[in-house]
């Protein structure tokens, strides 16, 4: 049953907070920096409001809910998309029994009113109307104004909100009013070796340690390169293996490279598997021949650039 509260003498139904298994694994400096962004250091000081960026699935949701469920607060999710209008962040009617108009608030409403943390979801997926509803909300005021039910509705003092943000072409520009209201940034970049590890011991604990180190291994040469593979298609990657082997009655705990192969090009693609362990020493030396000498008087320096910018050492990200 949905909780009610009436605001202004308009009675809403709430949402109800998510309730998912996500936990954060690796990086804590990052968490450290979204509750840095929510903290309250006076009673005249606000709560920011941080934007985390980074490529779609190195675990933006995940940082933002795990950051909210640690410091004991409900976390409320809303999926923005190309469609998102003013009214869906806020206020929606519906038919309820007996053909009576019900206000539903959204995820985020509902937030602001119980005291929760709210998550935009890929918010630069938005238009500027979309935004510019919220932009009361993420200033001294604090409030939303919902033309349909007539009401304005203040945030409780404990509420809080971040928004996720992807970089890629299917996103709208965000206006610059907003882009100041949503700071500061928190970037997540693609984890070092140790935690990339743990992560995927974390998502798949089923799997062996002999499947997890190619996998990460194979991350870790794309990465390297600046390719846009992430943990995520690591996972998808293991667990369509595994299925492919237990499918087949083969045992799941032995790497086949040939299965590996097939199930990171049904994930990714043909081009990704220079970067497997084995091919990527081919590639490399490859990568290294066809320097162009026009730039280079001798081989020594070809050998000093292929050193310093083709193999870079391992970055700590707890650094």
């Amino acid at each position: 049953m949905l909780e009610k509260v009436t605001i202004s003498g308009v009675e809403l139904l709430l949402s109800e907070p998510a309730q998912v298994d996500m936990e954060w694994v690796g990086n804590d400096d990052l968490i450290n920096q979204l509750k840095a962004a929510w903290m309250i250091v006076d009673k005249d000081d606000l709560p920011l409001n941080p934007r985390i960026l980074g490529k779609p699935g190195v675990g933006k949701t995940t940082l933002g809910y795990a950051a909210g469920k640690r410091l004991g607060k409900d976390v409320y999710m809303f999926q923005c998309t190309m469609d998102t209008r003013p009214e869906d962040l806020l206020i929606s009617p519906v038919i309820a029994s007996g053909n009576k108009i019900a206000y539903v608030a959204s995820s985020l409403v509902s937030a602001m009113v119980k005291g929760g943390i709210c998550l935009l979801d890929e918010g630069n997926r938005m238009s500027e109307k979309s935004w510019a509803s919220l932009a009361p909300l993420m200033d001294k005021r604090r409030y939303v104004e919902s033309i349909i039910a007539g009401i304005r509705i203040y945030a409780d003092p404990e509420f809080r909100l971040c928004v996720t943000m992807n970089a890629d072409s299917s996103t709208y520009e965000i206006p610059e009013y907003i882009q100041s209201r949503l700071q500061p940034k928190i970037l997540i970049e693609f984890p070092n070796k140790v935690d990339e590890l743990k992560i995927l011991k974390y998502n798949l604990p089923f799997a062996s340690e002999e499947i997890l180190e190619y996998c990460v291994d194979f991350l870790q040469n794309a990465h390297v390169h600046d390719e846009p593979y992430t943990v995520r298609d690591g996972i998808n990657i293991i667990r369509y293996y595994i299925k492919s082997r237990l499918m087949n009655k083969q045992n799941q705990d032995i790497l086949e490279k040939k299965t590996f192969e097939n199930a990171s090009i049904q994930v990714l693609e043909e081009a990704a598997l220079k970067y497997l362990p084995g091919n990527y020493e081919e590639f490399l030396k490859e990568q290294k021949e066809t320097i162009s000498f026009k730039i280079f008087k001798n081989i020594e320096e070809v050998n000093d650039y292929y050193d310093e910018f083709v193999k870079k050492p391992d970055k700590d990200s707890n650094g």
